[in-house]
């Protein structure tokens, strides 16, 4: 585990990322759902390079991959996530997003059946501050929660694409934080999500990360850390962590 931790943080961020998700598409079991993850978790920014990155290395476009793997809702999503244009920034046209959360009030709860077109519209194509918002907003008009709403109205890996885009336009560090909890959690350690999380957010936001981790669960995130892994994979997942450990 330690010389896999260390392979992955070689590559600059975006290589990493591309590096995760060509195992997850490309290993003896496909898994869609680190592709979500990695996907649906990143910035626009982060994408542009991502996709750059993924090119670069394997000589075929991540879109091209995606669109023969996914399929679905799911896939019409990733797809539309990975070549949509966001903006980046905090302004919020506050109109706008209670226009959103009405037409996702009429596309899921209003109707029989979901109109998972208007779904993927809005997720794929508003940045984090107006998503964050959207769910205010929806919250405000309806009492309800947009994350319960997806929950109740769509399912499988569609319903786990758009609740990692909520969450990481609410708060990544949250989502990260759960992330690393489930990995640890229980018996045995799944340790390859553990040091994807780990490896690929220490750069970005570890240090919300642990907070989050603290405030959610009571200990800090180097503690849990040391009381799963021992030796040098131990001492370089809590390096990159920092702390007191």
């Amino acid at each position: 585990m330690f010389q896999k931790a260390v392979l992955l943080w070689m590559p600059d961020p975006a290589g990493r990322d591309a590096t995760i998700v060509r195992q997850a598409l490309t290993g003896d079991t496909i898994d869609l759902d680190v592709a979500t993850e990695i996907i649906c978790s990143r910035t626009p920014s982060q994408i542009h390079f991502l996709k750059y990155a993924y090119h670069g290395k394997f000589g075929t476009y991540l879109e091209h991959e995606i669109g023969s793997l996914a399929s679905g809702d799911h896939k019409k999503l990733l797809l539309a996530y990975l070549s949509t244009g966001r903006y980046e920034g905090p302004e919020v046209d506050l109109a706008m997003a209670e226009m959103d959360a009405k037409a996702l009030y009429k596309a899921g709860e209003k109707r029989l059946g979901t109109d998972e077109s208007t779904f993927i519209q809005v997720f794929s194509g508003r940045s984090r501050a107006h998503l964050a918002a959207v769910a205010s907003s929806y919250h405000h008009l309806y009492k309800k929660k947009l994350k319960k709403v997806i929950k109740s109205e769509t399912s499988g890996k569609f319903e786990d694409a758009l609740l990692t885009i909520l969450t990481c336009a609410d708060n990544p560090a949250r989502y990260f934080a759960k992330g690393l909890y489930k990995a640890m959690k229980g018996l045995g350690t799944n340790d390859t999500k553990l040091i994807r999380i780990v490896v690929t957010r220490a750069e970005i936001d570890m240090q919300y990360i642990k907070a989050e981790y603290q405030s959610k669960y009571k200990k800090p995130l180097s503690d849990a850390v040391h009381s799963e892994t021992s030796g040098q994979y131990r001492a370089f997942l809590l390096a990159l962590i920092g702390g007191k450990h």
